[in-house]
């Protein structure tokens, strides 16, 4: 059953006072679903649309074509019976500075129905110590975890998470990753915004890289991935002319140093390490690697650039 389904979604901003024109269009028509007890990641540049999309499964905009269901319900237009079941971490919490961690956790689990205890929750982001310690003097990453204590107090079924680890050591990102991951194994359904793309490939079931306002790439990670070639570089010994390579391997050369893209990563590898074996050749700096989500990442936005620079332009100051 899915936790979250979307269908045609699109999100339109309005033309600045005297700018004339339709405004823009931030979200082009972008349809998927999120299953229960499911993380799904939502990736894209800034400006690609995934902050204007995510605000609409939050019930915090209208969308302006389309349609959103979260738990079967209209996010927006019956927020009543959304909000209660959905935890939400902004990007930034903007909790008053004066009050203590147990304080703020305290006033929020207030407003919260069925909330979990203030302390249970400042546990399990490990904050259990810093009760009476005051929202201004948390660094960076201590804040992050309180805002994820907060949009866990209300033991949400669904949990939105806007990139919950900007600012977190790698302590805190491993902690919140092992967080995560329990909380799915509980049944909560994650859907996660997040610039570390290693992040999104270990924690995510499946997700959507978006560019321009629409869906350009889905699946698990290893399906995104598994569209892109795997590499192989090293450097020929001086002497050794690149003519001599095996003709079935497909090489881009540079001086001596060689590339080889290819999809089929034993096969060609198998091939090159034969073909040196027999020529008595030492591949220097040989190294095989897989294709990496970063890598499918960066060449979707690369192609996205260029075809859609306008639009890219457009979107300057839209806070897409």
């Amino acid at each position: 059953m899915d936790a979250i389904e979307v269908e045609g979604l699109k999100r339109r901003y309005a033309a600045e006072s005297g700018a004339g024109g339709e405004g823009f269009e931030a979200v082009r028509g972008i349809s998927f679903s999120v299953r229960e007890g499911e993380i799904f990641a939502l990736l894209g540049t800034n400006g690609a649309g995934k902050t204007s999309t995510v605000e609409v499964l939050e019930g915090l905009a209208r969308p302006s074509g389309g349609t959103v269901r979260v738990l079967g319900f209209d996010p927006y237009g019956e927020r009543a019976f959304v909000r209660a079941r959905t935890g939400v971490m902004l990007q930034e919490g903007g909790f008053p500075s004066e009050l203590t961690v147990g304080e703020t956790a305290t006033m929020w689990a207030g407003v919260t129905s069925e909330a979990r205890p203030p302390g249970e929750a400042l546990e399990l982001v490990g904050l259990g110590g810093r009760g009476g310690v005051r929202v201004k003097q948390l660094s960076g990453g201590e804040k992050r975890r309180l805002d994820l204590a907060l949009a866990l107090i209300g033991r949400p079924e669904v949990l939105f998470l806007d990139e919950p680890t900007t600012g977190m050591d790698p302590e805190g990102r491993r902690d919140t990753a092992e967080l995560v991951r329990a909380l799915r194994a509980e049944g909560t359904t994650v859907l996660l915004t997040t610039h570390y793309l290693e992040e999104a490939e270990q924690l995510a079931d499946r997700l959507a890289i978006m560019q321009a306002g629409r869906i350009v790439a889905s699946g698990t990670p290893e399906q995104v991935v598994a569209e892109r070639p795997s590499r192989i570089t090293f450097r020929l010994p001086a002497g050794v002319r690149a003519e001599r390579l095996p003709l079935s391997v497909p090489a881009a050369v540079d001086g001596r140093a060689v590339t080889v893209r290819t999809y089929e990563l034993q096969q060609a590898l198998t091939e090159l390490l034969l073909w040196a074996r027999e020529s008595g050749i030492t591949l220097e700096g040989l190294q095989a690697k897989s294709a990496s989500l970063e890598e499918a990442f960066l060449e979707i936005a690369q192609a996205g650039n260029r075809l859609g620079r306008d639009d890219q332009q457009l979107m300057t100051g839209v806070g897409a």
